[in-house]
């Protein structure tokens, strides 16, 4: 029998999509599942985005260019500017999807052996993306005892070594919904140029800032011309998962130039996505605006109901719509399953994530789970509701 690739052996499993045939399982059986293991937000796509798709003219569904249309990467570059980040088209590259961006980086500034340091917990496919690769991923833990922000500079420095290549930041976070303050991005960018390293930043989440916070962008810093590398995405800014676009951001013209080829390999982002995209460009900021105070009350709601159930320890996220929450368990993988294998309530129960694949450390994140605030405050709380009875019955057993 042909054997299987090592690399393709320790490709880790998605700890969000892993318990999906249990969820299908139990849904069969007629119970309800609140999915709360997703970010996929049920807010409205942009009306404008979806318009462009239904009423375009296209006689011929042709490829676009491998870097995304002129047009498409021109507004992009002036929603940017709008948002302190001076750049133009050429220092854009649409891929498909974030995904897409993060691979062609890594793909791009590293070699088999080489290693990436990223703050823990972080984006599970962050594993996946190193993993394809061939490159490590060297972790530096954070700890939902400060809210999961940014570990000191002497740990990122005890860990550098001439096998690495980049820090790798989530900001906001995914899945812990921390928001880097300028100060902490400020000594990120002293450790990058002091060991010469990229500094790569995924903010996908950027809109989604509370409290009055601000999102401050590694491409608004002064001096990381040749070091900063940023990851964009529709995703979730306009609720569009599923149009696949993404972006690289970079003024590193060697970087860039090494990354077109592996966009040219793939030929190009998907036509009618980026013809969405591009529309949804001219979204009102009233949109955001909704959709921030939606997420705040949603976020509030979630933590207030949870700091009620005795045992439970919970992050405050500062955007995003993700939070971690550690529970009076042993094993979050083993209660997801039960959850959705063994409980329910009135034929209800919940999916949540279990964190321990949100870390590459081993055994970190066992007691915890990432939950998505992507549903309404009454379904929230409901969610709460039957997580406490759950734990109620999980401990009792």
């Amino acid at each position: 029998m042909p054997s299987i690739s090592t690399k393709g052996l320790s490709m880790p499993e998605s700890p969000i999509r892993k318990l999906v045939p249990y969820a299908e399982a139990a849904k069969k059986s007629g119970t309800k599942v609140y999915h709360l293991n997703i970010g996929q937000p049920d807010i409205k796509t942009p009306q404008v985005a979806l318009d462009a798709v239904k009423n375009n003219s296209i006689e011929v569904l042709s490829y676009a260019r491998s870097e995304g249309s002129e047009e498409y990467r021109k507004k992009l570059s002036a929603y940017y500017q709008k948002n302190n980040i001076q750049v133009s088209e050429n220092e854009i590259i649409a891929t498909t999807g974030g995904s897409e961006a993060l691979f062609f980086t890594i793909g791009s500034i590293t070699d088999p052996g080489d290693e990436i340091i990223i703050p823990e917990p972080f984006y599970a496919n962050y594993n996946g993306f190193s993993t394809a690769s061939g490159v490590k991923v060297v972790p530096v833990i954070s700890s939902i005892e400060d809210n999961f922000a940014l570990p000191k500079i002497e740990d990122f420095e005890k860990l550098i070594s001439d096998k690495t290549k980049a820090i790798l930041i989530c900001n906001p976070g995914n899945p812990t919904g921390y928001l880097y303050s300028k100060e902490e991005i400020e000594k990120l960018k002293q450790i990058v140029l002091k060991y010469d390293l990229f500094l790569i930043a995924d903010e996908v989440y950027r809109e989604f800032a509370y409290d009055g916070n601000t999102h401050h962008s590694v491409m608004s810093e002064s001096g990381l011309e040749q070091n900063a590398i940023m990851i964009d995405s529709v995703s979730k800014r306009y609720s569009m998962c599923g149009a696949r676009i993404g972006c690289i951001v970079s003024r590193n013209k060697e970087f860039m130039s090494t990354a077109i080829k592996f966009a040219q390999a793939r030929l190009s982002p998907p036509t009618y996505a980026l013809l969405a995209s591009e529309a949804a460009l001219d979204t009102p900021q009233s949109y955001f605006d909704d959709v921030i105070e939606e997420y705040v009350e949603r976020r509030n709601t979630l933590i207030s109901e949870l700091k009620k159930i005795e045992g439970v320890k919970v992050a405050n996220p500062k955007g995003a719509f993700y939070c971690v929450v550690e529970l009076p368990v042993d094993d979050t993988d083993e209660f997801a399953q039960w959850l959705l294998e063994k409980f329910q309530d009135n034929n209800e129960t919940i999916m949540v994530a279990p964190a321990s694949g949100f870390y590459s450390t081993a055994g970190e994140g066992k007691k915890q789970v990432r939950i998505a605030y992507v549903l309404n405050t009454k379904d929230l709380i409901r969610c709460v509701q039957i997580l406490k009875l759950a734990l109620e019955k999980y401990k009792n057993q």
